[in-house]
């Protein structure tokens, strides 16, 4: 029966005439398309031209979201490609899965690509004539190519590539290049040259075979044949062997000039003749005349792509990724077809088995079975992108959750998982349609892609782009007909997106109903549930109703009134009956504590309560800010018809009555709860934490129950107890943890403080546990116990390896350093036998298994002394019996290979595994050292993790994100089976001691079944392995080798002396350098013959990792064959190795140009109260220094004007002509270097990491100053950036610790490329001649990078030139392209060193300093160096041009010194005009400078403080500031320019304190009065300035100790000073001397003086003046004084308590107090006390009015004279400002360390901060 749908497609469709395509209504264009009349084909033809596909096109349908329906079998295609171009044709079909996937063949693919969703087939172009013809050579068509009939059976291709069933063509898109006379599909197979006669005497047309119709026919003239003029392809083919006798044309040989489609997987590739039959065909089968298929019989080929196949079932089916990833993950479906097994193909990890498995027979089969041999068992792991998503299944029997980029939902009753699996990156947000069958699940990254399941059967209904990239919510509609969710779109706004999903479970698509950016912040979204055009958010400041009409979502804001500034978190409509939906109830909850319900209907607040931690069972009925003191926040809330649920910071749960009256139930968490649901029953409440825990609450029993705990970072190691079914872990979050792996629940969880642990042990018969942590103590645990049993602290850096012997008598560790220890346990005590100095490779990483020891515990193996050895030594004693030099047992690989894991073979064997960089696995010898056999390729990266099964018959291996299970006697064709799952690299798995089960730990831990069949016995002559099921722990003499090493050795063994040379980055390749295409995600098939030796680093991702080798450059010259069995007795074995590497991340490099970030003892803030927008009373208004200590971090561009530079974490830009600033605040931390494009339109700056987060690098627009991209990848800091000339790219380079090369498109800002490198770079630049060129220098070398750009990948080839021998050991520093071919570099030792690009040599030097050179500038022939000797040179190098024809002999005598010029500091940043006669120099002292050549001068631009800021304050008129600093200098500076007007300095002193002389009451300013500066020092004195003078007039030295604090009296007539050891001094400027000395504070250092000219007589004190003295000690003392009366009576003494000992202090914050300006009779005191609050204590009544909290310890204290305001900076880089007595707080940022300086301008108007060096003017506007 046909369908009735597609009745009217048969027998064929014309789908330019039913689509009309010459109207352009139901098909769209693109670019130069035009309908022309060929007199050849007599008709019309369609000509699209173009050079690029996604601008020249032709589309059916016109709207990509549209289908074409057509059901054909067969696809035909009339065209000819237009003569030495490429073109490209896209089709897009849809599986019965409603899985669209895109079929491509183009003569531009070089070779067969596939995912599954996406396969690319290379189009191989012919030519009519055989001279002109080439074979199997992908590449433009040649000038005479032939008009062509490709026939596409599209049913075929899904199924022999994909494995799926077809369902309709889709879509078609042709692109450039291309004549099309017509399209067609039919169910029909016809054939050219075939009358209709014909058709029927051959009864080929019951057989679907039948004559070309007109509409699809070439014209033929008479006496000619249809195969001699035209092209007839049909793919895929058939296979001769079913080709029908009489109608088949066969020639032995095929034809030159043919064109065909390459089919994949087995090269050498074959190719099959156009019009000539060929005997032999793959897939692609090309007919000259029709054949015949006989009935019912299936179509078997044998040679396709090898796939394996799963068995259909529940969860069986496994939707595959999207195409853009190009995830090669095969999907399990039923087939129409019998496929071979061949190739280890890549298996889906959740897989159905139907009937027993077969046992294994070698040679019976071409590859392990059963296949799979692995099924995912259990993932034991919790969030990854994000820990709020977890949600109940509508029967409330499962909770789903996200589990990186797997969705699992886990069985209540059972603990059964299943699996949802598709996604690619970590999953971000799940939600369920009100039905509970359709699931919906987004996940991270940059492409935001969304999946809808069908739930009950685990298949994937649709995937689709959500075009939100930070997706923080989504939303299902109860009827399941919309969907809806909130995110970041690509320029970092918030946008929500509505997507209609009603036709998703009937076969349709995702389509997007409404897009709506918005301003407000949105925490939360949720769909009305009782109207799916209606939502409601909340989030900072707002909640918000929204409505889709028309296609638009609209919204309106609920009035807050006083509520306005809570920031909310969650929201739920109330449950339960009532008349109208609409009059249901809204409650939102906030980080506040308060709970708002919102009066949906009337769209106003109802009614609100509060969380108070101090009455957590009141009432709840307050209103929201009639109580004082921080509320508990609420993070999530969930509402049922009996109770509501709510999940709060302070880790509680809690169950509310529905009208909030009381809580009826508590549950606490060890963290604060992120999310709470209520099930559909109403019996239980999901929790999540923070921490990565999942658990559930049962109302009815009153009982709590864990379902899942997880690491707060990536698995590093694992280690398994030998009996208990317990596995220990160590992971990024610093903790060990201890699991059981029956019930997958967490049972101890181990931390050090101010530890990090490193590495796990478990001994494999007792309870007990060794750890290793980074300060270099190994600790061992007796987990009976729950004690620690000994401390070893034989190391003193990072553990790296640590495990215990098989037989459990000895125990090994080891550390960075290179250090071996070997530990005996006797009786449960562990005694120290021997401890070895530089014997483990200090450059190979660490982890669980960097140890290994055989079976019998008699040998014990390790990579080291260096990297390319590994070093087999007796376990018992540490003698070194075997070392093998890996780097030389290839002779003929032109790259350094180097070991990465070792792992000892069974052992009676007696054979060594070693991995190495190279992707290889080479099996040795253990006692010669001789390679066995080499297996290669292992992996796409090299291998990470190796173990071996203990019957010897299986070898797992990790590499990336797969793990890959071996035949170790590699027996088959196809020795090994591949399996994914993991999101993040695998860095370890073994198999349990029982062998039943498989491990791999990275992102979370997955637990496998391992289904291999029981061991067989061996073949006769076949060793075999000992099957056990225990580790032995006796008798174990069956197992030991028979070998010379039994009998005990009478002389210790020499060690290498040396180890090999280290040929790190070679002229060809570098070892550590990864060498992967980007093009190809097909895995590897081992022992693939030709294929690329690749270099891997296993510590990087290898989704950006793209460098390959040049391989025309001359290869690395190797030592000689060497492998060392013995060693000769004259050295001792534990004595230091020479010539070890020195290890990543330990050194930094001998340059001042490398850069290091300043210390800083500050965090970010937990938290931020941003004042709304609009609202802001602080403006900032310039920003006082330049940050010397940065790299490169000033730019200006002379012909546009652009001038920037950092100062902290602060952008500042200025103009140049009249002064002003403004201000990019983005960052977080230190900005270590700027740089600007070419065009001067874009600003790229780095700054530092913070915590675990990596470095940030921020793209601005030089136009409007927004920051338009973020960008995170490198780990520590990022030490140098640069442009390419055409601005197409941008790179990147980490410093030492990070030791990174990062390559980045400026057209979407994505990653293109990463590499690691060997040793520490310190500048690069690219070529001005050549985009694809540029250069990077570093320790000893300059290293030359090309950019090779094919198609979307992006390859680098690198060559390694080191500095000439003449100038020893030295760093390149700095470096800058000159004229044509040239290139400069600077070095540590002050020389210039002159490379020839073309050849990459150096052929001149000179010496141009006495110091390092770490600035270089060349224009035309001018060069200016810049050093650490204060000096900037230019040089006339304008005959070096000249020299490099002279190569090796030119000499330096031609490089003229033109002008010299001394600053201030050393060296750090330079920017000139195209001439070099004029620019700007930045020095470490803080200071930019303006340069003039031609004048001979230098001018300060910028000018600041190079050490710590330690008082500011202002001048009485506002007009000017001063700061003081450690440097000792007091600087004065112009408020209006902020210029530097004077300084005074003070050699060998620092300047602790300062104050300007206020002006005396009632006298108006004089024109000309002098203005003068009081500063104390740190030898005690104190030194009065004259600024109008610019002289210092008075010199006193009332102190003995440091002064801390200084100020004038009112009436500026004496000056109050105090000093570090609490004595106080009053000291008359007039006359010198010392009037008064006040010791009440004695022993505790002063931090506050102040004085107010206020009279209080109420307070019964004389006098004209009051003042208060401030001490460490937490003492405030109030004193009365009139000096002229010579009175100074103590009026008040407060003391302020504080708890015994500060915890998480490093420091005490300071004693802070002031008088308050408003409020007469008032002072404010801060400090260190029983709450981080400010108190406002009152003089007349003797007590505290009131309290202001604070999110900390303030450090700094100013109080606005002008209005309520008290600006309060704290140690977590936050200033705010607080409206008093009870106002909002104000937060702002642009500091990048502790604020430790407020002060108020007399007028309150403006306000000075200081943050390290650097000062910050703000403006208070409206003050």
């Amino acid at each position: 029966m046909i369908p009735v749908l597609a009745a009217w497609q048969r027998p064929y469709l014309n789908i330019f005439k039913h689509f009309r395509v010459e109207e352009w209504k139901r098909s769209a264009k693109e670019g130069d398309v035009a309908a022309l009349t060929d007199t050849r084909v007599k008709g019309t033809i369609y000509r699209i031209r173009g050079s690029n596909p996604a601008s020249s096109y032709l589309q059916l349908p016109r709207a990509g979201t549209q289908s074409l329906g057509l059901t054909g079998r067969y696809l035909y295609l009339l065209f000819r490609p237009l003569p030495r171009k490429h073109f490209l044709v896209h089709l897009d079909v849809t599986t019965e899965e409603n899985q669209v996937v895109r079929i491509s063949f183009s003569n531009l693919f070089k070779e067969f690509k596939s995912s599954a969703t996406w396969l690319q087939f290379p189009f191989v172009c012919g030519a009519a004539s055989k001279g002109t013809a080439r074979r199997g050579v992908p590449g433009a068509a040649p000038g005479d190519a032939r008009w062509t009939c490709l026939v596409l059976d599209l049913p075929s291709i899904l199924a022999l590539y994909l494995a799926r069933s077809y369902s309709h063509l889709r879509g078609v898109k042709l692109c450039c290049n291309l004549l099309v006379k017509n399209l067609c599909t039919s169910d029909l197979l016809f054939e050219p040259g075939v009358t209709l006669a014909r058709a029927r005497l051959g009864d080929l047309s019951c057989r679907g075979v039948a004559p070309m119709p007109r509409e699809l026919a070439f014209p033929v003239p008479k006496g000619q044949k249809w195969h001699d003029l035209y092209d007839y392809i049909r793919f895929p083919s058939e296979g001769p062997e079913l080709l029908h006798n009489s109608i088949q044309k066969s020639f032995p040989h095929p034809v030159a000039g043919d064109q065909v489609l390459q089919e994949p997987g087995h090269p050498p590739t074959q190719l099959v003749t156009r019009s000539r039959a060929a005997c032999d065909l793959p897939p692609v089968q090309q007919m000259s005349s029709p054949k015949a298929v006989p009935r019912r019989c299936p179509v078997v080929t044998k040679s396709i792509p090898q796939v394996h196949l799963a068995v259909p079932g529940p969860g069986g089916a496994v939707p595959a990724a999207d195409p853009v990833l190009e995830e090669k993950l095969h999907s399990a479906g039923d087939t129409r077809q019998p496929l071979p097994l061949s190739a280890g193909g890549i298996h889906v990890y959740a897989h159905q088995r139907r009937g027993q498995t077969a046992r294994a027979v070698p040679g019976s089969q071409e590859g392990l079975v059963p296949d799979p041999i692995l099924k995912l068992r259990t993932i034991i792991g919790f969030g990854g992108c994000s820990t709020k998503w977890a949600l109940w299944t509508r029967d409330s029997t499962a909770v789903v959750y996200p589990c990186h980029a797997v969705i699992v939902a886990l069985l209540l009753q059972t603990g059964e998982q299943r699996f949802f699996l598709g996604h690619t990156d970590k999953v971000a947000a799940l939600a369920f349609s009100g039905s509970g069958s359709v699931l919906a699940s987004a996940q991270a990254g940059p492409r935001g892609l969304g999946r809808l399941w069908d739930f009950p059967t685990g298949t994937c209904l649709s995937l689709f782009k959500t075009h939100l990239h930070g997706l923080v919510s989504l939303s299902f509609s109860h009827s399941g007909a919309v969907l809806c969710g909130v995110g970041k779109d690509v320029h970092s706004k918030t946008m929500v997106v509505v997507w209609n999903t009603a036709q998703v479970t009937r076969g349709g698509g995702v389509t997007v109903l409404a897009k709506a950016h918005t301003d407000v912040d949105i925490q939360a979204m949720k769909i009305a549930f009782f109207d799916d055009t209606r939502m409601v958010s909340c989030g900072r400041d707002n909640i918000r109703l929204w409505r889709l009409r028309s296609g638009a979502l609209r919204s309106c804001p609920v009035p807050l009134g006083e509520y306005h500034a809570l920031e909310f978190t969650d929201l739920a409509f109330e449950e339960g009956p009532q008349q109208e939906p609409e009059d249901r109830a809204l409650f939102v909850c906030s980080r506040s504590g308060h709970v708002l319900e919102v009066d949906y209907k009337n769209v106003c607040v109802q009614s609100a309560r509060r969380l108070l931690p101090a009455q957590p069972q009141e009432d709840g009925q307050e209103q929201a800010g009639s109580s004082s003191g921080p509320g508990i926040a609420i993070n999530s809330i969930s509402m049922s018809s009996s109770f509501c649920a709510t999940g709060s910071e302070d880790g509680y749960v809690r169950l509310w009555l529905l009208d909030f009256s009381a809580a009826v139930l508590e549950a606490e968490h060890e963290a604060s709860v992120s999310c709470v649901c209520i099930s559909p029953d109403g019996h239980k409440v999901l929790s999540t934490t923070a921490a990565g825990s999942l658990g559930y609450l049962d109302v009815q029993a009153r009982d709590y129950s864990t379902l899942m705990r997880s690491h707060g970072g990536s698995v590093l190691g694992f280690s398994l107890q030998g009996k208990g079914g317990h596995m220990a872990t160590v992971a990024q979050d610093s903790t060990i943890r201890v699991w059981d792996l029956a019930s997958r629940q967490q049972l101890y969880d181990f931390s050090a403080a101010e530890e990090t642990p490193c590495t796990v042990a478990f001994h494999p018969f007792w309870k007990m546990l060794a750890c290793g942590f980074d300060s270099g103590v190994v600790r061992i645990f007796n987990l009976a116990a729950s004690d620690l049993l000994l401390e070893h602290k034989q190391h003193r850096t990072a553990v790296t390896g640590l495990t215990f012997s098989p037989d459990g008598n000895l125990m090994f560790s080891s550390c960075l350093q290179g250090t071996l220890a070997l530990y005996r346990l006797v009786a449960q005590k562990i005694q120290v036998l021997r401890v070895l100095g530089n014997v483990v490779a200090r450059d190979g990483g660490g982890g669980v298994d960097t140890l290994v020891l055989s079976g019998d515990s008699r040998l014990l193996a390790f990579v080291g002394p260096s990297k390319y050895v590994v070093t087999v030594m007796e376990a018992c004693s540490l003698d070194e019996l075997l070392r093998v030099d890996i780097s030389i047992l290839d002779l003929h690989s032109t790259i350094l290979d180097s070991a990465v894991k070792v792992c000892f073979g069974p052992v009676p064997q007696g054979e060594l595994l070693v991995s190495t960089s190279s992707n290889k696995i080479l099996v040795l010898d253990a006692k010669t050292g001789r390679l066995v056999r080499e297996v290669s390729p292992v992996h796409k990266l090299s291998c990470s993790s190796l173990a071996l099964s203990k019957d010897g018959q299986y070898l797992l291996t990790a590499g990336d994100k797969v793990i890959k299970v071996w035949d170790y006697r590699m027996r088959f064709t196809i020795n090994f089976q591949v399996f994914i799952g993991h999101s993040e690299p695998v860095h370890q798995v073994a198999f349990t001691p029982d062998q039943e089960h498989v491990i791999s730990i990275g992102d979370a831990i997955f637990l496998w079944d391992f289904l291999a069949p029981p061991p067989v016995k061996s073949s006769p002559g076949r060793a075999r392995s000992p099957v056990s099921t225990l580790v032995l722990g006796s008798d174990r003499s069956s197992e030991k080798p028979k070998d010379g090493s039994e009998t005990p050795r009478q002389t210790v063994p020499l060690p290498l002396l040396s180890s090999p040379p280290c040929l790190d980055i070679s002229s060809v390749h570098p070892a550590g350098f990864q060498s992967i295409s980007s093009e190809s995600d097909r895995e590897e098939e081992a022992e693939l013959p030709g294929s690329s030796r690749k270099v891997a680093n296993e510590h990087r991702d290898a989704s950006v990792i793209v460098v390959e080798s040049d391989g025309n450059e001359e290869p690395v010259v190797r030592p000689r064959v060497r492998q060392e069995s013995s060693r000769s007795p004259e050295k001792a074995a534990n004595e230091p190795r020479k010539g070890t590497r020195t290890p990543k991340c330990c050194i930094r490099p001998d340059s001042y140009r490398h850069f290091t970030p300043r210390f800083k003892a500050s965090v970010l803030p937990q938290s931020f109260v941003s004042p709304p927008a609009g609202s802001e009373v602080l403006k900032l208004k310039a920003v006082i220094g330049y940050n010397g200590n940065g790299r490169g971090n000033m730019v200006w561009n002379p012909d546009t004007g652009f001038f920037a530079y950092s100062c902290g974490c602060v952008i500042v830009v200025e103009d140049l002509h009249s002064g002003s600033q403004s201000h990019w605040l983005g960052h977080a931390e230190e900005i270590s270097t700027l740089t600007l494009s070419h065009h001067a339109q874009v600003l790229a700056s780095a700054s530092g990491q913070n915590g675990d987060s990596h470095c940030q690098i921020c793209i601005w627009s030089t136009q409007d100053g927004a920051c338009t991209a973020e960008l995170f990848h490198h780990e520590t800091q990022v030490q140098a950036m640069a442009f390419s000339w055409d601005d197409r790219f941008l790179v990147t380079i980490g410093d030492y610790s990070d030791q990174t090369m990062a390559l980045w498109s400026t057209h979407t800002y994505e990653l293109v490329l990463s590499t690691c490198i060997s040793e520490p770079l310190h500048d690069v630049a690219f070529s001005p001649f050549s985009h694809q060129d540029l250069a990077c220098v570093g320790r000893g070398a300059v290293t030359f990078w090309v950019l090779e750009q094919q198609e979307a990948a992006v390859r680098l080839k690198v060559h390694r030139a080191p500095a000439p021998d003449v100038l020893g050991l030295v760093e390149l520093t700095s470096l800058c392209y000159g004229a044509e071919a040239l290139l400069y570099t600077g070095t540590n030792s002050g020389q210039i060193c002159v490379w020839d690009t073309e050849t990459n040599s150096c052929f001149m030097t000179w010496e141009a300093d006495e110091g390092e050179i770490g600035v270089l500038l060349c224009r035309h022939q001018r060069l200016l160096s810049g050093s650490n000797t204060k000096r900037i040179r230019l040089w006339s190098v304008g005959s070096v041009q000249e020299l490099r024809l002279k190569g090796p002999n030119a000499r330096s005598g031609s490089v003229l010194l033109e002008h010299e010029i001394t600053l201030d500091g050393t060296i750090v940043s330079a920017a000139f005009d195209d001439s070099l006669e004029m620019g700007i120099v930045g020095t470490t002292a803080g200071t930019l400078w303006y340069i003039n050549w031609l004048e001979s001068t230098s001018i300060r631009l910028i000018s600041g403080h190079k050490s710590k800021v330690t008082e500011v304050c202002f001048s009485p008129d506002e007009s000017h500031c001063a700061t003081c600093g450690e440097d000792g200098s007091v600087r004065i500076w112009a408020l209006g320019s902020t210029e530097l007007v004077v300084q005074f300095q003070v050699l060998n002193q620092s300047c602790q304190c300062l104050a300007w002389k206020p002006r005396p009451v009632g006298v108006w300013p004089r024109p000309g009065e002098s203005q003068h500066v009081v500063a104390g020092y740190s030898d005690g004195t104190v030194r009065v300035f004259s600024v109008s003078r610019t002289e210092m007039e008075l010199k006193m030295h009332p102190h003995a100790a440091a002064l801390t604090a200084v100020t004038y009296s009112t009436d500026g007539e004496m000056i109050l000073s105090g000093g570090k050891d609490g004595i106080v001094a009053v000291s008359s400027p007039r006359t010198g001397m010392t009037i008064h000395v006040l010791a009440d504070h004695k022993g505790s250092p002063i931090t506050v003086l102040q004085c107010t000219r206020k009279q209080y007589h109420e307070l019964g004190v004389e006098g004209g003046e009051l003042w208060l003295a401030a001490s460490s000690d937490r003492r405030v003392s109030v004193w009365g004084s009139d000096w002229l009366q010579d009175k100074c009576e103590l009026l008040d003494w407060l003391s302020f308590p504080a708890p015994a000992g500060p915890e998480g202090l490093d420091s005490l914050p300071p004693s802070l107090a002031a008088f308050c300006p408003w409020e007469h009779g008032v002072l404010v005191y801060v400090g260190f006390g029983l709450q981080k609050e400010a108190l406002f204590y009152s003089l007349r009544k003797k007590q505290v009015l009131r309290k202001i909290s604070l999110p900390a310890f303030a450090t700094s204290l100013s109080l606005s004279p002008a209005a309520p305001f008290m600006a309060l900076g704290f140690s977590d880089r936050l200033l705010r400002l607080q409206l008093c007595p009870a106002g909002a707080p104000q937060d702002y940022a642009g500091h990048d360390d502790t604020v430790h300086l407020c002060r108020f301008a007399p007028s309150g108007r403006r306000l000075l901060t200081a943050s390290h060096s650097a000062v910050l003017v703000w403006e208070l506007p409206g003050a």
